[in-house]
C-alpha cells in the first residue's frame, strides 16, 4: 500500500491524531494537500511556532509561539467542518501536561469529526502517556517515477535533452536521496556547466555519500576487495559466481527471484567481511555497512523508528549490498537485556522484514557466536544461505600467503616459499597470516633489508593464533557446521587438514 493509500485510509477510518517522521516537509505537505482534495471536504491547515497557522487569510497567525492555543484552535472550529491540521515540529511540546492532556481530550472528540491533527517531525519522540492515541505512518523516500519526473523537469528546465540511458543512470544514483538534495545536486551541475552530462552522476553519489552518513545508522563503505582476494573458501565463491547476474532483467525474465543474503559464521580473521566487500564489488553494487549498535536510541520509540528509517533507505537504494557486521553481538541473549522489550521489538522488526522483503537488498550477516544468535534467524526464508567460515586449511593457507605477497612484493614472489609457509603455520586465521607478513616486514625494514622467508617464520613463531586460546569455541563451531546446520564455504576443511597433518 502507497502512503498515499494508507494516508486516505486513516483520514476515513477517522484517525484523529496522526504522527509523520520525515525531513521532506514540503514534499509531505504536497501529498497531504493532494489527498485533501481527492477526498473534498477536508482543507488543510499548516501551523509551526514561528508564523502560528498559515494560508488561511481569517486565520493567519493563530496559536503563534503558542502550541495549546494552535490546539485550541482546532477545538473551536465546527464539528462538520472538515480539515487536516499539519503541526510542524509539534514533538517538542508533547512532554508539556497541558499539550497531552488537550491531545489525550481531542484524540476523543474527534473520532466523530472530519478532522485529523497530523504531527511532522524529522523523529519519533513519543511520550508514553501519548503512545495509545498517536498513529506513526512513515513517509518514504521518492519512488523511481518521481525521482524521472523531477529530473526531466530539471533537464527541460535547461533547454537541453538527454539520452534515455543517462536519465535512467541519474535515476538510479538518485534512488535514497530526498527531492530537495537532487535539486540541489542536480541545479548545482546546471549553474556549473549550464547541462547535465554523464560527469554529473558521481556529484549525486557524494551527495549520497553525505546523505547516508547524516543518518548515523549507516555507512557508504567503498568495496574494492576483489572475489581473487579471498583465499580459498572456493564453495562460498562458486556460490557467489553463480548469483553474479542474479539482479539483471534477464534473471527476472526468466522467472529467478532476487537472491535474499548470506550469513556467515565462523571465527575471526576469517574472511568474513572481506567476502561482503568482494561481493558489492564484483556484483558491481553499493556497499551498505550496518552498525546494528546504532539501531538503539535511549527514547522511547527511536529504536524502532531507525530500524524503520534503516530499512527504508536501504530498500530506496536498491539493489545494494546491506552488511551487518558481528550480528551476534546485537541480537545475542536479547531476552535477557534488560531494555523493556526494545531489543526484543527491534529484532522482530528486522526479521520479519528479512522474511518477506521483496525489494533486491542483498543481506550479508556475520557472526561469531552462532550459540548467541535467537534460533528465529537460523531459520529457513531469512537467509538464502549459511556459510561456515573455518580456519584455512594448509592448501587455503598457500593461496592467503600468495595474495598478500603478490601485493607486497608482485616482483619478488619466487623468493618465498609458500608452501613451506603454509604447512608452519597451522590454525593460523587469514588476519593472523597478514599480521605474520606485517611483523616480517618489520623485522627486514629494521635491518635495512627486506623481509625473507625464514623472517616470516621467525614472526609467525611469536604469534598464538585464536585457534589455540579459543580452542572449545571452535571445536563447537566445527562440530555445529559438521552436523549440517550450515555448508561449509571450503571444500577441505581445516579439521581434516589437521588429522592428516597428526597423522604425517
Amino acid at each position: 500500500m502507497s502512503f498515499s493509500e494508507e494516508f486516505a485510509l486513516l483520514l476515513r477510518a477517522c484517525y484523529p491524531l496522526i504522527y509523520i517522521p520525515t525531513t521532506e516537509e514540503e514534499r509531505l505537505e504536497k501529498a497531504i494537500a493532494t489527498g485533501a482534495k481527492k477526498l473534498g471536504n477536508r482543507s488543510v491547515y499548516i501551523w509551526d511556532f514561528v508564523d502560528g497557522y498559515q494560508e488561511n487569510p481569517n486565520n493567519t497567525g493563530m496559536g503563534k509561539r503558542n502550541p495549546l492555543q494552535a490546539l485550541e484552535f482546532i477545538e473551536k472550529l465546527p464539528d462538520k467542518l472538515g480539515g487536516i491540521f499539519i503541526l510542524r515540529d509539534f514533538h517538542r511540546f508533547l512532554e508539556d501536561v497541558s499539550i497531552a492532556r488537550k491531545l489525550k481530550n481531542l484524540a476523543r472528540d474527534l473520532k466523530s469529526q472530519p478532522k485529523n491533527i497530523v504531527i511532522v517531525s524529522n523523529q519519533i519522540e513519543i511520550p508514553i502517556e501519548l503512545t495509545e492515541v498517536l498513529t506513526v505512518l512513515d513517509f518514504p523516500l521518492p519512488t523511481t517515477q518521481e525521482i524521472k519526473t523531477e529530473i526531466q523537469r530539471l533537464i527541460a528546465a535547461t533547454g537541453e535533452s538527454l539520452p534515455d540511458k543517462l536519465v535512467n543512470e541519474l535515476v538510479r544514483s538518485a534512488q535514497g536521496l530526498s527531492l530537495e538534495r537532487i535539486r540541489r545536486v542536480l541545479t548545482r551541475a546546471i549553474a556549473s556547466h549550464g547541462k547535465l552530462d554523464p560527469e554529473d552522476v558521481e556529484l549525486i553519489l557524494e551527495e549520497k555519500r553525505q546523505s547516508i552518513r547524516q543518518t548515523q545508522i549507516l555507512d557508504f563503505y567503498p568495496a574494492t576487495e576483489q572475489i581473487s582476494d579471498i583465499g580459498g573458501l572456493d564453495n562460498l565463491k562458486d556460490w557467489l559466481l553463480r548469483r553474479g547476474g542474479a539482479f539483471s532483467e534477464r534473471a527476472r525474465t526468466y522467472g529467478l527471484p532476487y537472491p535474499r543474503g548470506l550469513l556467515l559464521v565462523g571465527i575471526q580473521g576469517t574472511g568474513k567481511s572481506l567476502t561482503a566487500k568482494a561481493i558489492a564489488h564484483h556484483w558491481h553494487l553499493p556497499l551498505l555497512r550496518l552498525d546494528v549498535g546504532r539501531l538503539f536510541g535511549g527514547l522511547v520509540g527511536e529504536s524502532e523508528s531507525r530500524t524503520r528509517q534503516m530499512i527504508n533507505l536501504a530498500e530506496a537504494l536498491a539493489p545494494c549490498i546491506l552488511w551487518i557486521d558481528e550480528i551476534d553481538k546485537a541480537f545475542g541473549g536479547f531476552d535477557a537485556k534488560g531494555d523493556s522489550g526494545t531489543t526484543s521489538r527491534v529484532f522482530g522488526t528486522f526479521i520479519t522484514w528479512l522474511a518477506e522483503k521483496k525489494s533486491p537488498v542483498f543481506v550479508v550477516a556475520t557472526a561469531n557466536n552462532i550459540q548467541a544468535l535467537p534460533p528465529e534467524m537460523l531459520r529457513k526464508g531469512r537467509f538464502d544461505e549459511i556459510f561456515f567460515v573455518g580456519l584455512p586449511n594448509q592448501e587455503e593457507r598457500q593461496a592467503i600467503f600468495k595474495v598478500h605477497l603478490v601485493k607486497l612484493r608482485p616482483h619478488n614472489l619466487g623468493n618465498y616459499d609458500l608452501k613451506r609457509l603454509a604447512y608452519e603455520t597451522p590454525d593460523f586465521s587469514g588476519a593472523e597470516i597478514e599480521q605474520t607478513l606485517i611483523e616480517a616486514m618489520h623485522l627486514g625494514f629494521s635491518q635495512n633489508r627486506d623481509f625473507t622467508t625464514e623472517d616470516i617464520l621467525e614472526a609467525a613463531s611469536q604469534i598464538v593464533p585464536l585457534a589455540r586460546t579459543a580452542q572449545e569455541q571452535i571445536e563447537f563451531l566445527q562440530n555445529w557446521a559438521a552436523a549440517g546446520k550450515a555448508r561449509l564455504a571450503s571444500r577441505k576443511s581445516s579439521l581434516s587438514d589437521r588429522i592428516q597433518s597428526q597423522l604425517n
